[in-house]
């Protein structure tokens, strides 16, 4: 561990850093017309510059944790935002689309290396109560940078398409900062000059001796499968209670990220008093809750509380699974057992529409809802069949 007061110095930097995770794809949502006809392309490929992204933050995230594992997290975290400002601020020059998705799949690789080592960075410069509170912190940050973006991003997109693409470069005196300010871990001194990280086990030999991990992992992806479906659909449940402008909705999903940030911030807390299981059961119970609501309301008044519940059980949810990661991984294998975390969630977040947009024509938005809240329910009996096991 290092000295108290470099730890609060990283902390803020690291919370700073945890928003850009989330800046990644949410800054560009409001100005896809924009950028669709800057670079004249179709609706469906547009979209593909949201979303490329994602899928190379899937397919890096792996690659992000051996390189953690074996130069400690500070050196990948740094590199991570150094690609990371390439990837995102080329859009600032770019006019072609295929250039473009090139940028974006770059932007994934520098995310991945960010993600990962934020989290090995908490688990490795904070113990006990204040590694929780940094968890929650970096969820909160999460949660507040998904409400704050897209607002920034459509703001910015009134002068050009390109102009949003100009704040992905913060990453870069960020990073200056980070350099002076995040110190060497324990774990990056000791394995630096090395070859290989101390453990030798496979991933999956550590997998069959902790199956629990799998569980987290899961439990990470179906909360992010269920976080889109709000993103995805909620905005067309409110288009059937009559709300037609983006910013309108924007205010809405802006709401559920507050209310994630509030629990989240009160994570350390909560977890002292009752335990992680308890929240996660907790948040579960939030969600059928939510979803439940947002299966019959039929006001904008009723509309709002779904989005507060469900953002709620989400900063409940999200800083468990990676204390669960930190307390279940080998000390030598965090980066590698942590980086899966990354690659389930935003799997979650492709799969959603996959998962629930079928049932929007048979059903209508509302059955999307309904079904949510029952996997929702089902959530609710595993955990607690789990707690009375444990």
């Amino acid at each position: 561990m290092v000295p108290l007061a470099s730890e609060k110095r990283a902390l803020w930097i690291i919370v700073a850093s945890a928003t850009l995770t989330v800046m990644a794809g949410a800054i560009l949502g409001p100005v896809v017309p924009q950028i669709r006809d800057g670079v004249g392309v179709s609706d469906a490929l547009a979209g593909l510059i949201i979303t490329t992204h994602g899928a190379f933050i899937v397919l890096a995230s792996p690659l992000a944790g051996a390189a953690v594992d074996r130069f400690g997290p500070r050196r990948p975290y740094l590199v991570g935002l150094v690609v990371y400002a390439v990837g995102g601020g080329a859009g600032l020059f770019v006019d072609d689309f295929l250039p473009l998705l090139v940028s974006r799949a770059v932007l994934g690789v520098g995310v991945a290396f960010v993600y990962t080592g934020i989290t090995v960075l908490i688990y490795e410069l904070y113990e006990g109560g204040r590694m929780d509170r940094a968890l929650g912190l970096r969820t909160g940050a999460n949660s507040v940078g998904a409400a704050t973006w897209p607002l920034v991003g459509g703001a910015l997109g009134v002068l050009s398409w390109n102009a949003p693409f100009g704040v992905y470069l913060i990453a870069l005196p960020l990073g200056a900062v980070a350099f002076f300010a995040v110190p060497e871990t324990d774990s990056g001194t000791r394995r630096s000059g090395t070859d290989e990280p101390e453990d030798t086990a496979s991933v999956f030999s550590v997998l069959r001796r902790r199956p629990a991990l799998v569980f987290v992992y899961l439990l990470y992806l179906w909360a992010n499968v269920l976080l889109y479906a709000v993103v995805v659909f909620y905005p067309t449940f409110l288009e059937e209670l009559g709300v037609t402008s983006s910013f309108t909705v924007g205010l809405y999903l802006a709401v559920n990220g507050v209310a994630g940030g509030v629990s989240a911030t009160a994570y350390d807390r909560l977890k002292r008093r009752v335990g992680s299981r308890v929240l996660v059961l907790a948040a579960f119970v939030l969600w059928t809750a939510a979803f439940g609501v947002a299966s019959f309301a039929t006001s904008l008044v009723a509309a709002v509380v779904p989005v507060v519940l469900f953002g709620l059980g989400l900063g409940l949810v999200f800083p468990s699974a990676f204390v669960w990661v930190e307390g279940l991984a080998p000390e030598s294998m965090r980066g590698r057992l942590s980086s899966y975390v990354a690659s389930f969630g935003f799997t979650g977040q492709f799969l959603s529409p996959v998962v629930f947009g079928p049932l929007v024509v048979p059903f209508g938005v509302r059955g999307v809802f309904v079904t949510a809240s029952g996997s929702a329910i089902v959530g609710v009996a595993a955990l607690v069949y789990a707690v009375k096991r444990g």
